[in-house]
């Protein structure tokens, strides 16, 4: 009789191997280098999930308190989706969370087709879960001072918004709509994003009076900082040289599973200055930050101790990247 996580590996390679004729009893022995595998890749996989729950849910928090402890109860305003939000709130009398759900339906559709389904679960899962939290959890009042207000109430919510990227989810879709209009159109997202937001200061400062849209902008800039010390710049690409001896697996899971391009260079390894030289294949791809989390475990599976250097991409034109959709 096979043990419980034993039928599970199984039933994992299965569907990991759908060609091939895999039947759990006595009539198919499973090699344990194939079972170590699989367990390695759950176990990782595991992993990925529970830190990504934490993520999301210290995201959730940390943008509640956000909003009800500085914001809310001051009228004052954030930039993106949450920013019509909060503004929406109030200009018509009902709860806030009513707003995060309607504003974000849009840029959850949008990240299904240009992130993938699993985005999409996890960021309406995220929404879903903050508006829960705003309706039950109280928060006090911290202050009634404006500028600590603006401040303090922009660094919890960016705080927020970057845990919940980090967990591989958000809960202000603006990012999700910078990175489908740069792929249109081929502007960088932190212009796309800057006229976006110019916008909704504009109409904060038509219809809620200038001073509490200048407040606002403080609010912005500071939920966008702490954003940006997060998440280590939404805005950038990622570029990846990845060296290894599994390079044919490595590639292959880029195209079809990540679905990204990849270039392959001929190189050649050394040990010291009089060491053997060994060739191998160098591979260099390139990711968003959001996809970046996604390609680190994927590696992880295949070989635990990689050698992978990354840096940061600006931006980039043409390519994969801007035309084929992640699928997680």
């Amino acid at each position: 009789m096979l043990s419980f996580w034993k039928q599970i590996l199984i039933r994992a390679i299965k569907l990991d191997n759908p060609n091939r004729k895999i039947t759990i009893g006595s009539g198919f022995q499973v090699s344990n280098y194939l079972l170590a595998k699989s367990y390695r890749e759950f176990k990782i996989s595991l992993v990925r999930l529970l830190k990504d729950v934490f993520l999301i849910t210290a995201g959730i928090f940390s943008a509640a308190f956000g909003f009800k402890g500085f914001l809310l109860s001051n009228h004052f305003i954030d930039g993106g989706a949450t920013g019509i939000s909060l503004l929406l709130a109030q200009l018509i009398n009902l709860p806030l969370f009513v707003f995060i759900i309607l504003v974000n339906i849009p840029f959850i559709i949008l990240g299904y087709k240009v992130l993938g389904k699993s985005f999409a679960i996890k960021t309406s899962l995220a929404i879903i879960l903050l508006s829960i939290v705003l309706v039950f959890v109280q928060f006090p009042d911290v202050t009634h001072d404006n500028l600590l207000i603006a401040v303090f109430g922009g660094f919890f919510l960016g705080a927020g918004i970057g845990l919940a990227i980090r967990g591989g989810a958000v809960i202000d879709g603006t990012e999700v709509l910078a990175i489908f209009i740069s792929r249109k159109i081929g502007a960088s997202i932190g212009d796309i994003v800057l006229v976006f937001n110019v916008i909704i200061f504009s109409v904060a400062a038509y219809l809620l009076g200038v001073e509490i849209a200048l407040y606002s902008m403080i609010t912005y800039l500071a939920a966008s900082k702490t954003l940006d010390f997060i998440v280590e710049g939404i805005e950038e690409y990622v570029g990846v040289t990845i060296i290894s001896t599994h390079s044919k697996e490595i590639k292959d899971m880029i195209v079809n599973n990540m679905k990204h391009g990849v270039t392959v260079y001929n190189g050649k390894g050394g040990y010291g200055k009089t060491g053997e030289a060994q060739s191998r294949e160098i591979l260099y791809t390139v990711v968003t930050r959001i996809e970046f989390s996604k390609l680190k475990t994927e590696l992880e599976k295949i070989e635990p101790n990689i050698f992978m250097v990354t840096h940061s991409v600006k931006d980039i034109r043409g390519g994969i990247v801007k035309k084929r959709p992640l699928k997680h």
